[in-house]
């Protein structure tokens, strides 16, 4: 568990001041120890002068003989607790042993004796409250008193030594109390200071601890909490400066929040988290942004559409979804993808609205459709899908004030508050991607314009220029054959000359949708140039080729065309040649079929002519 900061400090400050109560009473006591011995000493050394004083003017005045006497008296000296003296080997050798009291009796004697030094010392160890003092008794011819006259021994001679036992018990008492006495003083401060600390510390661990609370509901993005300013010192200050960093915080980024908000068009989440919600949707509109730039360097719409399902299906984890794309011209609905599949069959509406856009709410309003709450707000969502639990969220792409078209979600029950929340941001990609859409779309259709005939609405020549490659490519892919049939309008000269321009132009265009009527899809028919059609037929052989154009050589001599009033019959010519039968590239196969054009014409006009080598007379290889 992590210690507060007032504790700690406090535990420290206790800390040092338990070990300097030890220290002082470890000092107080050795220093009243050694007070008390160098007292003890003193004392004990002047008693021991004095009974040498004494004892050597018993000798003189002949009354040594009463020296325990005397010994018993000094011994009664208040503070001292035994008196004796120890006579010396060459004393007792020259007098005897004396009195009883006088031999040596233990090692401190004989150490005393033999060096001719004091000892002062504690009797049963270092806290004994006994003193003991051994003065040795040295022989001396000096001085008042010459020793020489009565002992018959060396000068410097230890004649013996004085032993007293003193108790210093009173003086540690003394020194005990006044150990309890400091160290509770001591203690008192100790106690004192601690109390002052901690409340020197309290604004400070209170101040700490309401930042720190701050900063937590800060970190979930609550930037409402303040710190109350308690003093006017540094502690204050930084009470003040951090209210005024959380008062700037919280303004800017609800400013942030706001302009973000309005951005994306929706409303801030109140009570969200403040910073989280802001960086998403920050981060978000990163993403529009970089989701735009690439949308802008696409080629087509269908590249357009395929980024926005990979946004649905991998941004937002949406994996049901639906594209469609309004037709404004045949007012119908094209299906650009299901669940991410490109042109896959409808699967969550009514297959009535590809072939009527209004029967879809979204085109019909301009307004997202929100099937989240009531799932029968739009009628064309299919009732497999309701009854199977599902909702959807339509949302309309605005182009050039209508639904260009429709981006559809479709919701199991616990996608619902995932999607409303998602909702806002997926706008904006839409947003970003209708202007994109709305000029690859008008892109589309101008570069469609330069590659269509205005007149007949077929391909030009132009569209050839640019495909020819592909069609080759694609024959080589599969190991097919491509058949052209190049076909003339027989004395189409002389209809603008007799009935004007007008009805030659409307001869054109019947005749282009007699083409269009007689081929396939895929296949591909041209207004080369004047009354000059190409027909290609990708897939098909030279004999396949020349039925299809003996076909439509017949239902253009069977067609009545209109000439103003009347009706006339006219007929065309027609050369065939196949790619890679006839040649190995496009343009020469394309001229081949022109010169069997010409043979027809030569021959007769009104017939299908297919190429042959012998109708080559030029010396142009290819």
């Amino acid at each position: 568990m992590m210690l507060k900061l007032q504790t700690k400090t406090l535990l420290a400050l206790a800390s040092v001041m338990l070990v300097l109560i030890f220290v002082i009473t470890l000092a107080s006591l050795a220093s009243f120890r050694d007070f008390s011995i160098r007292a003890a000493t003193e004392q004990t050394r002047t008693a021991a002068e004095m009974i040498r004083v004494a004892l050597t003017e018993s000798m003189l005045n002949g009354t040594i003989h009463e020296r325990d006497s005397l010994l018993n008296r000094i011994a009664q000296i208040d503070g001292l607790d035994e008196a004796r003296v120890i006579r010396g080997p060459l004393v007792q050798k020259q007098f005897g042993d004396g009195l009883t009291i006088e031999a040596t009796t233990d090692t401190t004697d004989y150490q005393v004796l033999n060096t001719g030094e004091s000892v002062y010392t504690l009797v049963g160890g270092y806290l004994s409250s006994e003193f003991r003092a051994t003065v040795p008794y040295i022989a001396s011819s000096k001085g008042d008193v010459n020793c020489l006259n009565c002992h018959a021994v060396p000068e410097g001679s230890v004649l013996g030594a004085v032993t007293l036992t003193a108790s210093i018990k009173h003086m540690r008492t003394a020194a005990l109390l006044t150990i309890v006495v400091l160290v509770g003083a001591t203690a008192l401060f100790s106690v004192i200071s601690l109390l002052f600390l901690r409340r020197l510390l309290q604004p400070l661990v209170t101040t700490a601890n309401e930042i720190e609370q701050a900063v937590r509901q800060a970190k979930a993005g609550d930037f409402s909490v303040r710190v109350q300013q308690r003093s006017n010192d540094e502690i204050g200050a930084i009470a003040r400066h951090f209210n005024s960093l959380s008062e700037g915080i919280t303004t800017k980024l609800s400013e942030i929040r706001h302009n973000v908000a309005h951005l994306i068009q929706s409303q801030p989440m109140v009570n969200g988290d403040l910073l989280a919600d802001t960086a998403n949707t920050v981060s978000g509109l990163v993403k529009v942004s970089q989701f735009k730039q690439a949308i802008e360097e696409d080629e087509t719409s269908e590249e357009v559409y395929q980024r926005i399902c990979e946004v649905i299906q991998h941004e937002f984890n949406f994996t049901s979804n639906s594209i469609y794309e309004v037709d404004e011209t045949k007012k119908q609905l094209n299906v650009i993808s299901v669940n991410n599949i490109a042109q896959a069959p409808i699967e969550w509406c009514n297959s009535d609205i590809t072939d009527k856009c209004m029967a879809c709410r979204a085109v019909r309003t301009g307004h997202c459709i929100d099937g989240t709450e009531n799932t029968l707000i739009c009628r064309s969502f299919s009732n497999e899908a309701r009854q199977d639990g599902k909702y959807y969220l339509c949302l309309p792409v605005i182009q050039s004030g209508g639904v260009g078209s429709v981006i559809q979600l479709v919701l199991e029950a616990k996608d619902l508050k995932r999607a409303m929340d998602a909702k806002p941001l997926i706008e904006s990609y839409l947003r970003e991607a209708a202007p994109v859409l709305q000029a690859k779309s008008l892109m589309a259709s101008l570069r469609e314009s330069t590659l269509n005939d205005a007149m007949t609405g077929l391909r030009n020549r132009r569209f050839l220029e640019e495909y020819s490659e592909t069609l080759v490519s694609q024959c080589k892919r599969r190991g097919t054959s491509m058949t052209l049939i190049m076909m003339d309008l027989d004395y189409f000269k002389k209809v603008n000359d007799t009935y004007g321009h007008d009805v030659g132009d409307s001869i054109l265009i019947d005749l282009s949708n007699i083409f269009k009527a007689h081929v396939r899809e895929s296949d591909l028919v041209i207004r080369y140039g004047g009354e000059e059609f190409l027909i290609i037929l990708p897939d098909t052989n030279s004999e396949d080729g020349l039925l299809v154009a003996e076909k439509i050589r017949v239902a253009v001599e069977n067609f009545q065309f209109k000439a103003g009033s009347v009706l006339i019959n006219k007929t065309i010519s027609a050369g065939v040649a196949d790619y890679p039968s006839d040649g190995q590239a496009f343009w020469q196969v394309l001229k081949y079929a022109d010169v069997s054009l010409y043979a027809a014409k030569d021959a007769g006009r009104n017939q299908v002519v297919r190429f042959t080598p012998e109708l080559w007379l030029s010396e142009e290889k290819y």
